[in-house]
């Protein structure tokens, strides 16, 4: 008899000290893993006896009692929920490193010169803007993440 393997990704969640959200497949320091359940098309095929001893017996080819429409929709319901304020959080941490990347780039970072004068540190400008542009970055990518997650639900 063949058996199909199956993979699911884990994803961990982790949040800054700014309130940055980044989701990621590998554990950071600080992250938690987030608790997916795996989507149906991942399952591994059953055979026809086992697929009739579980309908008898009332559970998953995994053991776990199964659950009823309304249990399921519920579910459903409280991580659409989870993940669309998840989502308009995200929104908002873009918007707002959208708006720092602007104003950074209308804010040259100056030093004093041994002459009094202020002077355009351009070094410190470009590491200040690429910081900026990682951050807006991130967020472009969580929130991509997030409507994908989101699209995926029924």
């Amino acid at each position: 008899m063949c058996h199909i393997g199956w993979a699911q990704a884990e994803i961990y969640k982790s949040v800054d000290s700014e309130g940055h959200v980044t989701y990621s497949s590998s554990p950071t320091k600080g992250s938690k893993k987030l608790d997916l359940e795996p989507l149906p098309s991942s399952l591994p095929a059953a055979s026809l006896p086992e697929r009739v001893e579980r309908t008898r017996n009332n559970t998953s080819s995994y053991g776990f009692p199964k659950v009823d429409n309304g249990m399921q929709r519920s579910r459903d319901g409280t991580r659409r929920k989870i993940l669309e304020d998840e989502l308009s959080a995200e929104e908002n941490m873009l918007a707002e490193a959208r708006q720092n990347l602007k104003d950074g780039a209308e804010n040259p970072e100056t030093s004093a010169g041994k002459d009094g004068k202020a002077y355009r540190n351009t070094a410190k400008h470009d590491e200040k803007m690429k910081f900026l542009q990682g951050q807006v970055s991130l967020h472009e990518k969580n929130v991509g993440a997030l409507k994908t997650e989101l699209s995926n639900l029924k």
